[in-house]
This record gives structure tokens, sequence and C-alpha cells, in this order.
């Protein structure tokens, strides 16, 4: 056994039970408090493994999207997370969460460290099948959310119903039916009075 190589993994396990406590701007759906990182990511890998049959490839290789939720977003242990609708947010962490994953990846032995770089960059890119479909369901999940507990993320931010639907358009790119239940998510919730037109 190389307890070198072990040790690493296990320093790594260490540092990312710090997603845990990278809280997000969406509340959970019993509206008692704001979802965290490591719920997030659980959360988006049991909807790829219920709903991987509404992706738009039929031969997606879903344990490797299960493997692409599931680390997308330990960068956000460095940086904290990024509101999808702050623009200026995102653009200004972009080179940051570069670092972060670099950083924490980078804790692992070589041949660990490059395939989660691998799969977090495959996710940011969002070229891949597997990508596409696992960026559409990062998209459907805060909508879900947010369509649940009364638009409580949108309406503390004064998101309007053009930026929800141009931010969650790509759902589209992984999934066309996804597409139309976040369609018709939004349009309920301007009916309902939790988005603003």
């Amino acid at each position: 056994m190389d307890l070198e190589r072990l040790r690493k993994q296990i320093e790594f396990i260490k540092e990312i039970d710090k997603v845990k406590s990278v809280f997000r701007q969406n509340r959970l759906l019993d509206d008692s408090r704001y979802e965290n990182d490591a719920e997030h990511s659980w959360h988006l890998a049991l909807m790829a493994m219920i709903l991987s049959e509404y992706a738009n490839d039929a031969a997606l290789d879903l344990p490797r999207v299960l493997m692409m939720v599931l680390v997308h977003d330990l960068v956000e242990i460095g940086v904290g997370d990024a509101f999808i609708y702050d623009v200026k947010d995102r653009e200004a962490k972009s080179s940051k969460e570069r670092a972060s994953a670099e950083c924490i990846f980078g804790m692992l032995p070589p041949d660990q460290r490059d395939q989660l770089m691998a799969l977090w960059e495959e996710f940011e890119a969002k070229e891949t099948p597997e990508a596409k479909f696992a960026g559409a369901l990062d998209r459907l999940q805060p909508l879900i959310h947010n369509s649940t507990v009364q638009g409580h993320a949108w309406k503390k931010h004064g998101i309007r119903r053009h930026q929800v639907y141009s931010v969650n358009s790509r759902i589209q790119e992984g999934s066309e039916p996804l597409w139309a239940l976040a369609q018709d998510l939004i349009a309920q919730s301007v009916k309902n009075g939790y988005l603003e037109e």
C-alpha cells in the first residue's frame, strides 16, 4: 500500500467536507433554511439517475454525469457560491474558480487530480452531451426550488422573468423535455406572483 497516496486522498476528503458550509441562494424545498453545495450536488446526482431518460443524447454516459455533478461545485470551497443571475460576480469569480480547482484537486495524487480537473473543465465547457445534461440539471434544480418556495431568491435579488428565461434556456442543450418543464415552471411562477414579469 502506498501510504503517501492514501494520505493525500484522506487530506482531500477532509478538505472537501468544507463544501457543506458553502451556502447557496436557494432555500430548501420546505423553506426552512438555505441549501448548501453538498446538498445541491447530492440532489443533482439523484436527479441525473432519475431523469437521464430525458437527455437529448440517448447514449449518455450516466456514470460520467454523476461524477461531474458531484465535483462541479467543489471549487466554491475557495471562492464561495456564484449566484447564477449575478453576471458580474460570475465573471469575476471565473479565474478564481480555476485557481481554486487547481488547489483543491491538486491535493490528490496526479492521476486523480487530472481526472477531477478534467471533469470540472468538461462541466464548465458544456460541449459534451454529458456536460450539457449535467448543466441542464444544475439549472433546473434551483428553478424547481424557487418555483416551490414562492420565488424566494428571485424576490430577494429583484430577478425578472427575462433573466430567468435567459439563464435557464441552456437547459434545452441537455434536455428538450426538461426545458419544456422549465418553461412551464417559469410561466407558472409569473402567474402565481413568484416572479416579476
